[in-house]
């Protein structure tokens, strides 16, 4: 209006209904802006799964001084938007009535077993051991085929590290189920809670992990053989448990996490206080 019809300015915003101070304004980039978008892309390049919300967490745990905002601008600016996860209708069965929720740390650990193939076919099986309340992934054991008698083995070695939980939950499955498992469980007086038969969502910590995993890990790498698939797994575990936000944490890594409960915990102990249920 103003460059074509040469009403003043004043006119034309009346017109439009626009302050003239909005129509005045000329954007300037920000001082940091190349280094900001440069880093963003660098992330989004390491780490294809993830989305502006974690990429705003790990900017801030490396201090750099940025909300999620500005992210999510960028994010849609330099076209790094994730696809849409396709929602499907899910069917929900009777509980268990087991469905117990941990409260504080290595009181509910839970297992499973996914399969994943080397290059040239062969079957790759991994346990992956989670505490619940804190997130953080135990351990992944990589092998060609893993028995009731590997579990135990694999679980020996966690219950020296970090004694043994109250519980342990799983599905159904012949290596979780068999008679030595249980009564080698039993004499080290941990408790075992296996969810209803085809009911995963009774087991929801340690499905949502084995999806972030398969996504972020399996799905991005093909392994020649098992020794290689076990190196990279565990890069991969290295930096879940000790770098990647975790949304249900307060965008805290779990290992992170776990040391401000232990803090917490210790403080409230020393100072007599009645410890608070996280």
């Amino acid at each position: 209006m103003v460059t074509e019809r040469r009403l003043s300015q004043r006119h034309a915003c009346q017109l439009v209904s626009l302050q003239r101070s909005s129509a005045r304004y000329a954007g300037h980039a920000r001082v940091d802006e190349v280094e900001v978008v440069a880093l963003i892309r660098e992330y989004a390049h390491e780490q294809p799964m993830y989305g502006y919300r974690i990429i705003a967490a790990m900017l801030k745990h490396d201090d750099f001084r940025i909300n999620r905002k500005r992210v999510y601008r960028i994010w849609r600016q330099e076209g790094l938007q994730l696809p849409r996860r396709k929602v499907g209708k899910r069917r929900f069965g009777d509980s268990t009535g087991k469905l117990r929720r941990a409260s504080h740390p290595n009181e509910v650990w839970t297992y499973d077993l996914l399969e994943a193939r080397t290059e040239r076919g062969g079957k790759l099986r991994m346990l992956t051991i989670l505490d619940e309340y804190t997130r953080e992934c135990l351990t992944i054991h990589v092998a060609r085929s893993v028995s009731s008698r590997q579990v135990i083995q694999v679980l020996e070695w966690l219950f020296l590290l970090r004694g043994a939980p109250d519980y342990l939950r799983s599905d159904n499955g012949p290596e979780f189920v068999a008679y030595t498992l249980q009564q080698w469980l039993q004499d080290r007086h941990c408790n075992t809670m296996y969810i209803k038969p085809a009911s995963p969502w009774e087991n929801p910590f340690i499905e949502s992990f084995n999806g972030t995993f398969r996504g972020e890990c399996l799905n991005r790498w093909v392994f020649a053989n098992g020794h290689e698939a076990q190196i990279v797994i565990e890069q991969w575990r290295q930096e879940y448990y000790h770098h990647r936000p975790h949304s249900s944490l307060g965008y805290l890594a779990p290992t992170v996490f776990a040391e401000q409960v232990d803090s917490h915990s210790t403080r409230t102990k020393h100072g007599g206080q009645v410890k608070r249920s996280y």
